[in-house]
């Protein structure tokens, strides 16, 4: 399925919505949204529940917006994944560093 993305801006966070394949084909669209929404919003959150193929190039793209989020201030993570996107983000072991702020952490989103 082609790569393609919507953006949603809500009070406190821009939704980052992706659908389709995650793979080397799609890398530099999804490495710009991730860093055009981070310059909008101080969190953004990325929707992968309707993404159906994960590759180390999609997860490339996301640890280097942690990284400039983080350098800047800002928050990334990542909700919705699941079958196969899931298990790669738990197996290449960045499931943990792009999990949703915890309620209680002073970063609710």
């Amino acid at each position: 399925m082609p790569f393609r993305f919507s953006t949603e801006p809500q009070s406190d966070r821009i939704v980052l919505r992706l659908f389709g394949d995650c793979d080397l084909s799609s890398l530099q669209d999804l490495q710009q949204a991730i860093l055009s929404a981070l310059a909008e919003s101080p969190a953004v959150q990325i929707d992968l529940s309707a993404v159906g193929f994960l590759d180390s190039s999609g997860i490339h793209a996301m640890v280097l917006g942690y990284r400039h989020a983080e350098q800047h201030g800002r928050a990334l993570y990542v909700t919705g994944a699941g079958g196969m996107v899931s298990h790669v983000l738990k197996m290449t072991g960045v499931a943990d560093l792009l999990a949703p702020p915890s309620p209680g952490n002073g970063h609710e989103r």
